[in-house]
């Protein structure tokens, strides 16, 4: 009788715990060496997380510097000046073991770059071209896919967003110089601030739209397994429509953290299996509302920094992470 007692206590209490979400994040540094910044380029490179770039306030030059961390407490200036200029809203990713810095927005301004730059370590910095042949533009979604750069729509103007400024072309570069376009129209709809993955052996289009002079934000989810053939996962995902958020692949499923909408600053983390059904991930402890935030995969975690956060859109330079068992997913 007893045994038969421990077993159903036992599923009772695995039953509440695959319910109720026992993890937090982790506020690792309130304050990082690095000023407080938004709309920043970030990726994993050599065993350390990396800030570089940004924007400040409208009326500043962009900074122009770069930072790595092991830890996301401890914080390296690597570069006080690098001398690609349009550091903000522009694409920065690791491809064939460089970093790549291309497009994006140079401050006080709306000037938007198509420029390409290159480096082994942060230090040195290769122009592979000043004109690459996908026209100059900001807050492109970006992605490395079958040994291949990727660029996807994106915008011309940060304060005109319209047919003429925003873009839904498919480029592709195996080395950063020659850029092939894939695609000059997608099915999917111009746009600039979405989140370009991969995740299943596919490019993922995820949300986006206009900011001015009318902002109109989207939720929709697209895929494709070649950059050409574009297949609509869902018109209206279970998350609220954004710009301005992060997206990263964690734990087999794909995740939506953060952003900005008509409303105000959006604070909510979703995740999903296949980019069409999506859960919301609640924790008691986590960041403030925030948008154009960094967002990392490292060292099985998954962290944020930085970003535009409440109250009052206020720029802060805090670090925080969420680890999670192998196999949480299996548990929900």
């Amino acid at each position: 009788m007893k045994f038969f007692l421990f077993i159903i206590l036992t599923g009772l209490s695995l039953g509440t715990y695959a319910q109720k979400n026992t993890f937090q994040w982790v506020q690792e540094t309130k304050e990082a060496a690095w000023k407080a910044r938004d709309s920043q380029g970030e990726f994993v490179f050599k065993g350390n997380m990396w800030i570089l770039g940004g924007w400040y306030t409208p009326q500043l030059p962009n900074p122009r510097d770069i930072w790595k961390s092991p830890d996301g407490k401890n914080w390296t200036l690597v570069l006080d000046k690098a001398p690609w200029e349009h550091s903000d809203l522009s694409a920065a990713f690791v491809f064939k073991n460089k970093m790549w810095m291309m497009g994006g927005r140079k401050l006080p301004g709306t000037n938007c770059s198509n420029q390409v730059w290159s480096s082994k370590d942060g230090e040195k910095w290769i122009l592979e071209t000043p004109n690459a042949g996908w026209s100059p533009r900001l807050a492109p979604g970006f992605v490395v896919f079958k040994d291949r750069m990727w660029i996807l729509g994106g915008a011309s103007d940060f304060y005109k967003n319209n047919d003429k400024t925003l873009f839904n072309d498919v480029w592709s570069s195996a080395d950063g110089k020659e850029w092939k376009l894939e695609l000059a129209s997608a099915p999917w709809s111009k746009r600039t601030h979405g989140k370009a993955i991969v995740f299943d052996g596919k490019i993922w289009i995820i949300g986006g739209g206009t900011r001015a002079p009318k902002a109109n934000s989207l939720n929709d989810v697209w895929s494709s397994g070649d950059g050409v053939n574009w297949t609509l996962v869902t018109d209206s995902a279970a998350w609220a429509p954004r710009i301005w958020f992060s997206t990263l692949v964690y734990r087999n499923c794909i995740w939506v953290l953060g952003g900005w909408a008509e409303s105000g600053n959006i604070g909510d983390v979703w995740y999903s299996k296949n980019g069409k059904d999506w859960t919301e991930f609640k924790s008691d402890i986590k960041w403030t509302k925030r948008h154009e935030h960094s967002a990392f995969v490292f060292k099985d975690k998954i962290w944020i920094a930085g970003g535009a956060a409440e109250p009052d859109y206020k720029l802060d330079s805090e670090v925080w992470s969420l680890s999670l068992p192998e196999k949480w997913f299996a548990d929900q």
